[in-house]
């Protein structure tokens, strides 16, 4: 990119000495010196068209690069709402876990003094349950995104 705003100094500074330059000869010299003055101005074209070409290729490079952001912006975007709803789903699993521990002992204690509470093997069932589900729906989330970063690489080869 530096480059480029060199080739661009470097052409404007020609250009102005060209400029300069015909302002010196101006309309007396053009009679004797007509060669000279089309020579300056083929030059002045050529490096009209060299900055043109400078200009629009700047000109791609910004608009490719803007594309290359918006998507890295939009990838990072995509990446941040996954890692929160992991982050979610971790928070529960851990909350179940502890439950179903604190239920699994309660249930524990019980048996070891010979009485079967009903209300404690529910509660461990329901718990599992709900550890279960919530195992379900981190692999779900896992899938998820294993599947958000294939679709691109399946997009390519198709």
């Amino acid at each position: 990119m530096s480059d480029i705003t060199e080739f661009e100094r470097r052409i404007s500074a020609a250009l102005a000495r060209i400029g300069a330059a015909l302002d010196q000869a101006g309309p007396a010299a053009a009679p004797a010196g007509g060669d000279a003055s089309a020579a300056l101005t083929e030059a002045l074209e050529a490096e009209r068209t060299a900055n043109a070409q400078l200009n629009e290729r700047v000109r791609a490079i910004k608009d490719k690069q803007e594309r290359m952001v918006a998507s890295l912006e939009q990838k990072v975007a995509h990446l941040s709402a996954q890692l929160d709803a992991n982050g979610q789903e971790l928070q529960r699993l851990k909350r179940l876990n502890i439950e179903l521990t604190e239920t699994n002992r309660a249930l524990a204690a019980s048996a070891e003094a010979g009485v079967a509470e009903p209300h404690l093997i529910n509660r461990a069932m329901m718990s599992e349950l709900d550890a279960l589900r919530a195992a379900r729906a981190a692999e779900v989330a896992e899938l998820d995104e294993i599947l958000s970063e294939l679709r691109p690489l399946i997009e390519e080869v198709a």
